[in-house]
């Protein structure tokens, strides 16, 4: 039986869930003066080990982001050290990074050397064939940002890597809280502005909802 949102409307929320939720969303995405603030604004406890562990996630997720993948994988190890090994896509995933940032780099001898040792072993994967296969497909182009796979040369693709490696770092649920909190709300407007008509209850917007 489905569960009628509207029995939520009138219960009260406890201000320091709302405190927790935003905290979350804070260390999850690094935004280590916001925390501080934050922190210092509602009298909160600061998580065990919550700078620390920051301060590393931002350092590695910068080195991802600015094509230096090696050092990324380097200092995932000290945090993590099983996390890629355990890991198989994630770990192809940093590495064609690096692969990536030597072809922009126009060294096509060293790329194809760094793919056989490192790219190729996945190979005996049959999900990571077509992946190789887009990979060293850059290879054969002059201008490889005008190749059919210039997505794999993207600051999006290199956004994905981060993400999922920031993730998989935290140990924890797909998405932060905050972001669950948000997936939440949308449902249950949506449910209620079918079910009522949108002039009672609109679909959520967040720009909106900032707004206010």
């Amino acid at each position: 039986m489905d569960v009628d949102p509207r029995q939520y409307e009138h219960i009260a929320i406890n201000d320091n869930d709302i405190h927790n939720i935003v905290l979350s969303y804070l260390v999850h995405n690094c935004y280590k003066e916001t925390v501080d603030s934050f922190i210092s604004c509602t009298g909160m406890k600061q998580p065990a080990n919550c700078l620390e562990d920051m301060e590393m996630r931002k350092r590695i997720l910068h080195f991802a982001l600015e094509g230096n993948a090696l050092k990324a994988i380097e200092l995932t190890e000290e945090l993590a050290q099983d996390l890629l090994e355990k890991n198989k896509d994630l770990h192809f995933d940093l590495l064609s990074l690096h692969f990536v940032e030597l072809v922009c780099s126009r060294k096509c001898t060293e790329a194809l050397e760094f793919a056989q040792t490192k790219l190729t072993p996945f190979g005996k994967v049959q999900k990571y064939v077509e992946k190789l296969e887009d990979f060293m497909a850059l290879l054969a182009y002059e201008e490889p940002e005008k190749s059919p796979m210039f997505h794999l040369l993207s600051l999006e693709y290199r956004q994905h890597v981060a993400d999922n490696l920031n993730r998989a770092i935290l140990e924890r649920p797909r998405y932060a809280a905050m972001e669950r909190l948000i997936q939440q709300t949308t449902a249950v407007r949506q449910c209620l502005s079918q079910e009522l008509g949108k002039d009672v209850h609109p679909p959520f917007s967040l720009k909106d909802f900032m707004k206010s």
